[in-house]
């Protein structure tokens, strides 16, 4: 028999908008069977009746009949022919009653049992079980709406034991009861086509045994063909009786392992949290505002499809579009009513939705996934997979950066560990040769098997973490790769700011850095390797083009990826052909390999014209350039300013040094001449100042002396 179309057990406890619908197809399927199997019964009894009255009906004429030779009939004479073949006929039509009799009591056994069953039994108790089923999701709902209105501030013990209790006793019984009704409309679909084809194959096997005396033929015909249809009712009821079976050992099952689920707010060490899902569904509460400080919370089914979330509401065919959620942002937010909130906000900041979950485990699992879809993972192979690797690569954001060096080389694959990008003959190059590259042999530019970088793996360089290390002593540091206030003021201080929106294609070790060759030669293959890899996805990042430097920024996480001293960009050229491909050639400031530099090439997709961009890292560099030169004259200005104040000290330092050898002179010149006596006979005596200026003037000569 063909596949029978059942109800998932296993997503009761759930209770999802789809199953919803899908249990209502159910419904409006046992509602017809109900209508058309009452119909059929009432054409059964029919039947039934019919059987019981021509029983009763041909014993009256058989009696009838044996009671023809005791009338006298005015006209008609007696007629023994007549007679004696009426007592044949009252006798074959008395056993023909006494076959309908048979048929009749073979008729109440056979066909109207399994119908009268059928409508009395398993319909009634559907219509049981969908009352019970309605009444146990209304008091889940109330159950939950009043754990949902539980107050954060001020929280009763008891009473929130009690509501939680409750949410946990409704919503196991609302499960049972579910899972049971689940159970008994799939046993219906093989119960209808039993209940229809018992009473068929009864009316028929005691059709067959009243005409008896029909064509044996015709009887063997009949009777083959009514085994092969006792045979498949036979086949429909072990099957029935082995899903039967499954269903309970599924309900048993289901059961023991939902216990935990049963708790509106599971133990995360038990259920843990999942933060690399790029697809979720289940109910959340809605905030919708009514005026300027009032509003409302609404339950409803949310779900993501791609990078949309979706909402429905019981009794809805499909979802609506609540909002787009590419490059959306989301987070946790406080509200002062509700608790397990998060907010999400479209990328134009147009829109902002705020939601509440039912557990503090599926409010972070609502905005891992969010956050998983706003980084577009879902559109990759894997989206599970590449969550799982970005989350990974986030929590080794907060490590300390390696060397540029160190981490330069650890983008260079193993020649032994995967299969070389080496140079091809593919059509598909990167444009068209130059002249002069043809007649430049291709090992001048890039050594053969020069491994490819497809991707960008690495955080700041070492050379941007320690100038940020100096310029952030004294204050905390930004665990994410950051560099705060450092970054915010170079980018101030800088002349030139431009931002570009790029796509990284790789990047390989190339020798010459004469010419642009090198760089259209690197495109070529670039764009072999992965054409012949398969390999089509690119890592999209901010180019910041300043005065300084060249930086890679994440454009989710603002973190900068590479940073690229502007002295060490040496050549910048964008595609002969397309546009919007360009690259740059990149001289490392450590490290020698053969006695010389190490030189990266790294290619680009953009955006914009690629054109552009080399103009505006050309204009950094003049910018720089004129820069520094300015700077070197002003610090030679500087110093010659400093040289000609030091001569200006040293001549005010002899200066003071001959006046104070004059000084000295003419002290020593008062103190040498006698002092004439006085008219009393008594010597002069030099006073205190006298004194001090020639103790002055001894030091001064001393002074000179040792200076000179």
């Amino acid at each position: 028999m063909p596949g029978i179309d059942k109800l998932p057990i296993e997503e009761t406890l759930e209770d999802s908008p789809q199953t919803r619908s899908l249990l209502s197809v159910f419904e409006e399927d046992t509602a017809t069977i109900s209508s058309y199997y009452n119909q059929l019964f009432q054409a059964m009894h029919r039947i039934y009746d019919a059987q019981n009255e021509l029983s009763a009906a041909t014993h009256l004429t058989s009696k009838l009949l044996k009671e023809y030779e005791k009338q006298r009939f005015p006209l008609g004479g007696d007629d023994e022919v007549m007679s004696s073949t009426l007592q044949q006929f009252a006798k074959v039509i008395d056993e023909l009653s006494s076959c309908h009799a048979v048929l009749s009591t073979q008729l109440a056994d056979a066909m109207m049992f399994p119908i009268t069953q059928f409508k009395e039994r398993d319909l009634k108790e559907i219509l049981t079980l969908k009352e019970v089923f309605q009444i146990s999701s209304d008091d889940h709902d109330v159950a939950v709406n009043r754990y949902s209105r539980l107050s954060k501030k001020k929280e009763n013990e008891k009473v929130k034991s009690e509501v939680m209790e409750d949410v946990y006793t409704s919503r196991k019984k609302q499960h049972q009861t579910m899972m049971h009704y689940f159970s008994a409309l799939n046993t219906l679909q093989y119960k209808k086509k039993i209940a229809l084809l018992e009473p068929l194959l009864g009316y028929m096997q005691a059709q067959i045994s009243f005409f008896k005396l029909g064509s044996e033929n015709l009887t063997q015909q009949w009777e083959d063909f009514l085994t092969n249809i006792g045979t498949s009712v036979q086949n429909v009821r072990r099957e029935m009786d082995s899903e039967v079976d499954s269903m309970q050992q599924t309900i048993q099952d289901l059961e023991q392992a939902s216990d935990l689920l049963y708790m509106p707010d599971p133990d995360p060490s038990k259920i843990p949290i999942n933060r690399n899902l790029t697809r979720k569904a289940g109910y959340l509460n809605t905030r919708n505002k009514t005026g300027l400080v009032s509003s409302t919370w609404d339950r409803q089914y949310f779900f993501t499809q791609g990078g949309n979330l979706m909402s429905q509401s019981r009794g809805d065919v499909a979802g609506g579009l609540v909002m787009d959620i590419d490059n959306c942002s989301v987070m946790a937010v406080d509200c002062e009513d509700r608790r397990f909130c998060f907010q999400i906000s479209a990328f134009d900041g147009k829109k902002v939705s705020i939601l509440q979950a039912d557990s503090r485990k599926d409010c972070e699992e609502w905005i891992a996934t969010i956050n998983n879809i706003s980084k577009r993972i879902y559109l990759s192979e894997n989206p599970e997979e590449t969550a799982a690797r970005v989350n990974q690569s986030a929590l080794e954001a907060v490590t300390p950066s390696p060397s540029f060096q160190q981490r330069h080389e650890s983008f260079r694959p193993s020649t032994q560990g995967r299969p070389r990008a080496g140079r091809t003959s593919s059509q598909s190059s990167a444009g068209s040769e130059s002249p002069a590259l043809s007649s430049l042999s291709l090992d001048s530019l890039v050594a053969p098997d020069t491994p490819i970088q497809f991707d960008i793996i690495s955080p700041v360089s070492e050379d941007y973490s320690t100038q940020a290390k100096s310029a952030s002593q004294g204050r905390r540091t930004n665990p994410f790769g950051e560099s705060g206030q450092s970054q915010s003021g170079e980018s101030e201080d800088s002349i030139l700011h431009q931002l570009f929106i790029v796509r990284f294609l790789g990047s390989m070790e190339v020798k010459a850095t004469e010419n642009t060759d090198v760089i259209y030669e690197t495109m070529r293959q670039i764009l072999a390797a992965r054409a012949i890899h398969n390999i089509f996805r690119m890592t999209e990042s901010h180019l910041l083009v300043t005065c300084e430097c060249l930086k890679l920024i994440d454009p989710q996480t603002q973190v900068t990826r590479l940073r690229f001293p502007l002295s060490s960009v040496v050549l910048c050229a964008s595609h002969q052909e397309n546009k919007r491909l360009f690259g740059f050639v990149l001289q490392t400031a450590g490290g020698r390999v053969d006695g010389r530099p190490v030189t990266v090439c790294y290619i680009f997709e953009s955006n914009n014209d690629g054109e552009k961009i080399c103009d505006s890292v050309g204009l950094a560099k003049q910018i720089a350039l004129h820069s520094e030169m300015d700077r070197k004259a002003s610090q030679k200005q500087r110093d010659m300013d400093k040289a000609k104040v030091k001569q200006q000290e040293e001549l005010s330092k002899q200066k003071q040094i001959e006046k104070d050898l004059e000084e000295q002179s003419r002290l020593i010149a008062a103190s040498s001449r006698p002092n004439p006596p006085a008219a009393d006979g008594q010597f002069l005596v030099l006073s205190n100042s006298q004194s001090e200026d020639s103790d002055a003037g001894e030091e001064g000569r001393k002074r000179g002396e040792s200076e000179a």
